[in-house]
């Protein structure tokens, strides 16, 4: 079993790092960093993440940002500073395809290997073990995480180089978004026309609009429970760096855009830390209608 140095035990890495123990591995933390009192109490905890790459074989990163990596890795007190000639460093943050490939070199320069493979499924993917993990690195690489991955998820692909699973997430992060608003539009149609949106939610499960977005957002939606699985504070960084990427390849992508406007419109009414399926409330203050009325008129009406 392997010595795991673990940093970012937030949201989604405090299931992924309990998951890696249930594997039978060994944690290291950073105690720096907020650390629930569970892993406190069964995980080695070290001083800085310098500490936490000497006193590991593999570290894993699950943090929210770019700037959060480079801080990570290159900081005076960050991990580079504690690697090892044959270690392996694996960010299965999601982050900036370009910047990934440059942290690779570095990483690479001083003898070690490096993996970006961000994740996507969510805190209850995070916790049940079945998140998809999109892996961008050499093939030595991962086939010496793929075990560790197992713990954590059940689609896991290698697609490319350094770089290519941060490329891969933001795709995953476009089709999330404007799946998101899609239903979010119509179940907005629905209540506004005066049906159930739970009940048009459920017959739609039936049919070729079924999807697990529809399922689990579509639901999130109905109850209003907008407590976060995923912040819409880091749905808008990621399609940040769709719309960036976008600008510098000459493309256009006008619904990434338009879902990240209504993500806008979230956060300036106070929701940047909703879940990501709370994009409905920026159709509902636009319209000036909540989707709840619909339910309430048709309860009525019978």
């Amino acid at each position: 079993m392997a010595k795991i140095g673990f940093i970012g035990l937030g949201i989604m890495g405090a299931h992924m790092a309990r998951n890696l123990q249930k594997g039978g591995h060994s944690l290291v933390v950073n105690g720096k960093f907020p650390v629930p009192d569970d892993l406190r109490a069964s995980t080695t905890v070290v001083a800085d993440s310098t500490a936490v790459a000497q006193a590991s074989e593999i570290i894993v990163l699950m943090v929210p940002d770019t700037p959060d990596v480079q801080n990570v890795l290159f900081a005076d007190d960050g991990v580079a500073k504690g690697l090892s000639a044959g270690k392996l460093v694996i960010d299965m943050s999601s982050i900036s395809p370009l910047e990934t490939q440059q942290f690779a070199k570095q990483v690479n320069a001083l003898g070690c290997d490096y993996l970006d493979a961000p994740v996507s499924g969510g805190e209850v993917g995070a916790r049940e073990a079945t998140l998809s993990i999109m892996v961008g690195g050499p093939q030595k690489a991962f086939d010496l995480a793929k075990p560790l991955f197992d713990l954590m998820g059940k689609n896991i692909s290698l697609v490319g180089d350094n770089g290519a699973g941060q490329t891969t997430k933001v795709a995953n992060q476009i089709i999330v978004a404007l799946n998101i608003e899609a239903v979010a539009e119509a179940l907005l149609f629905a209540a506004r026309s005066g049906a159930d949106p739970e009940r048009v939610r459920k017959a739609l499960m039936g049919g070729f609009a079924s999807s697990r977005i529809l399922e689990v957002h579509g639901e999130r939606m109905t109850k209003r429970t907008f407590n976060p699985g995923f912040r819409i504070e880091l749905h808008q960084k990621d399609l940040n760096l769709a719309l960036d990427g976008a600008r510098k390849l000459g493309i256009a992508l006008p619904h990434t855009a338009s879902a990240q406007q209504l993500f806008s419109v979230c956060a300036a009414n106070g929701g940047k830390a909703w879940d990501h399926s709370a994009m409905i409330r920026a159709l509902e203050i636009m319209a000036n209608f909540e989707i709840a009325e619909g339910a309430e008129s048709q309860a009525k009406a019978a």
